[in-house]
């Protein structure tokens, strides 16, 4: 009995190491088709990495504002406009060219964001905003609040402020549009001899602010309480007078132009 112990231990290792060969062998051949345990972690591996790459320009993508980092990208509210500033140039008399701002011109911009609109107090009614992302702007200089958006110079002013809107790489005539109840009046060019004969000198009459000229075109007019849109008071091609110092000078492919608002023409003037 003694000497027959490691004949069936020498067995009972044989058979289990048998049965073991077996039975992956036969799992290895039946589930060729199923990844191993390697490829499951490469592929782990390998889209983990892909997605953190995918996700990496969401995260690098963060807002500053004024230096401070900001949750997100802002959204203006009611009809506030985020305008990204930019210089135009224009050139003096001596043919050195200056920034628009330099000489005391509107500013232009390109709008970032806009908000839908202001209710009326009134009525509740939604005025809704004249401009949309993508639009170029022109406002006056001293207009809303300057601030650094994404190390960027942008100015957060209101619908009322925007002079007129366009698309396009600059101002033309043909893509310009007053905004609301403003009307882009062409300036006669001033007089340099009186009446009576006498010439002025070109100095004495450059601070002159013109108050006449003809309507080259006339915005959609002012939304009233009811959502509509007011009537213009002239049209185009009328000869017009308006207040003194009530135009926003601006100049358009070389030519002098003025933006006033309906309330500030004074009458139409025979021609």
């Amino acid at each position: 009995m003694v000497s027959m112990i490691p004949s069936y231990t020498s067995l009972f290792v044989a058979a289990m190491a048998a049965a073991t060969t077996s039975a992956f062998t036969t799992t290895t051949s039946t589930n060729s088709h199923f990844p191993s345990i390697t490829q499951i972690l490469s592929s782990s591996s390998s889209s983990s990495s892909s997605a953190l790459f995918m996700s990496t320009p969401e995260l690098k993508k963060q807002c500053y504002l004024d230096g401070k980092k900001i949750r997100g990208p802002i959204t203006p509210l009611g009809n506030f406009v985020l305008v990204r500033t930019k210089d135009t140039l224009d050139a003096t008399d001596g043919g050195i060219l200056l920034p628009d701002q330099a000489k005391g011109r509107p500013t232009e911009g390109e709008v970032v964001a806009a908000g839908p609109g202001k209710l009326h107090p009134h009525t509740g009614v939604r005025i809704t905003n004249p401009v949309t992302i993508g639009d170029s702007v022109l406002f006056g200089k001293f207009d809303g609040l300057d601030m650094n958006y994404n190390e960027e110079p942008v100015t957060m002013i209101r619908d009322d402020d925007v002079l007129l809107y366009y698309r396009g790489v600059r101002m033309t005539l043909a893509n310009v549009i007053p905004c609301r109840d403003y009307v882009l009046v062409a300036l006669e060019k001033q007089k340099t001899e009186t009446s009576s004969g006498i010439v002025v000198a070109e100095t004495v009459m450059r601070d002159y602010n013109a108050c006449e000229g003809t309507v080259a075109k006339v915005g959609e007019g002012r939304m009233t309480s009811t959502g509509e849109f007011s009537n213009a008071p002239c049209k185009v091609g009328d000869r017009v007078k308006f207040k003194d110092y009530a135009g926003n000078e601006v100049k358009i492919e070389g030519k002098e132009y003025a933006l006033v608002r309906m309330v500030d023409i004074l009458t139409a003037l025979p021609v």
